[in-house]
């Protein structure tokens, strides 16, 4: 007999499932949990197959008979129902699974663990040199040559090391798709030795004393902004990424305490780090504080006090003086720093990679946290301030030794 409502709605669950049959293939599952589901039983091409047509109430009998109407007219006509559904499917799924969605989703979650400026970088080079080519294809559709085609298009404009760089971030996206089951594997692994190594590049940095002596006297004659003066005669003082020189802000900086605490969030480590401050910074600081103090930051930009410098600020104000991109960049003063400090003050080795907020461990392979070897990090950094003065106003200078 065909159902009909009050059947179905007395149809109690038991321990095991059951079917409530209406005719012409057509059923009502019931399942120990209280669930009603409709399928619908047919022959196609020889072979029996079952469709699912939803669940009780939601679709109702009556819809349920239409859809089991539906499925006969398309039998009828050669077609199989179960393979036009399931190609719908697809069709739906390959519309919200696509390579920019994907991406986006996964730049959404991990950029929280990233600095401000990472997540930038990254978010730029997704949407210029990867959303526009494979951004609306289905991830899972995506192989390798395809993949590789898109880095040609980098390599081509000169560009080896971005294409080096593009491949590593697609390669994270396509792994966070394999994890959340939207892809079978990561095709990046496949084009490995498929480009070129860039030859690599160290950015360059005057790093002889005299030549430094020279710098720091040009910083001195400086004739631009005087924020900007400000931020040159520091950056050999704390040799800190130019990024985290020019966010600093003024609630960070402990005059007191002569500490400058760079917040987690705006370091490569994700960590604090601390930065002591010689006689000579805090001078610097304290002239400073009474033009940009009340600005959320040291080195406002000239355009509006709620925004840091710009990152070309101290580049430009470098080539002003003569010093081009060959000879002298913002993140050289590292470099001048690491190498002085180690070869001519002979300063412990992981106190100078400590103060350069790299990655310095124990004997026992544990991270050293902020706070370690301050006290000794505190003298280095005034040893390191009143070096600067000195050989800046003409002290004799210890050559570096020349490597045979």
């Amino acid at each position: 007999m065909a159902l009909n409502e009050m059947k179905i709605r007395n149809a109690k669950p038991s321990k095991k499932q059951f079917k409530l049959f209406d005719g012409d293939g057509l059923f009502l599952l019931v399942t120990p949990a209280g669930s009603r589901l409709w399928r619908f039983k047919y022959r196609f091409e020889g072979k029996e197959k079952l469709l699912a047509l939803g669940a009780y109430p939601a679709i109702s009998l009556a819809d349920a008979r239409l859809r089991k109407d539906e499925s006969r007219s398309q039998i009828a006509h050669g077609i199989d129902p179960g393979a036009v559904k399931k190609a719908k499917k697809q069709a739906e799924t390959e519309q919200t699974e696509t390579f920019e969605v994907i991406g986006r989703e996964w730049q959404d979650k991990f950029s929280s663990t990233w600095t401000v400026g990472h997540a930038k970088t990254i978010m730029s080079r997704l949407e210029r040199d990867l959303f526009p080519w494979i951004g609306n294809r289905p991830i899972i559709e995506i192989k390798a040559p395809e993949l590789l085609a898109v880095l040609r298009r980098v390599e081509s404009r000169g560009a080896l090391e971005s294409a080096h760089r593009i491949r590593t971030i697609a390669g994270q996206v396509f792994r966070y798709a394999v994890a959340t089951g939207r892809a079978e594997r990561d095709p990046s692994g496949d084009l490995k030795g498929a480009l070129p190594q860039p030859t690599e590049k160290h950015h360059a940095a005057i790093t002889d004393p005299k030549e430094v002596a020279a710098l720091l006297r040009a910083i001195d004659g400086y004739q631009g902004c005087f924020v900007t003066k400000c931020a040159l005669r520091l950056a050999p003082m704390f040799f800190v990424r130019p990024g985290e020189l020019r966010s600093a802000e003024w609630s960070e900086i402990d005059f007191p305490g002569a500490t400058w605490t760079i917040s987690g969030h705006k370091m490569k480590t994700r960590q604090d780090h601390i930065v002591p401050l010689c006689r000579q910074a805090i001078a610097i600081l304290t002239e400073l504080k009474a033009l940009t103090g009340e600005s959320r930051y040291v080195f406002p930009s000239m355009r509006s006090s709620s925004r840091p410098m710009s990152n070309n600020a101290i580049l430009a104000a470098l080539r002003r003086m003569g010093y081009d991109k060959e000879i002298m960049t913002c993140h050289g003063f590292r470099a001048l720093a690491r190498t002085i400090l180690d070869e001519v003050l002979h300063i412990r080795p992981d106190l100078i990679e400590h103060q350069l907020a790299h990655a310095v461990r124990d004997p026992l392979g544990r991270a050293y946290n902020r706070t370690t070897h301050l006290e000794e990090r505190r003298k280095m950094m005034q040893t390191w301030g009143d070096y600067l003065d000195g050989i800046k106003a003409g002290a004799k200078i210890i050559p570096i030794r020349a490597t045979s």
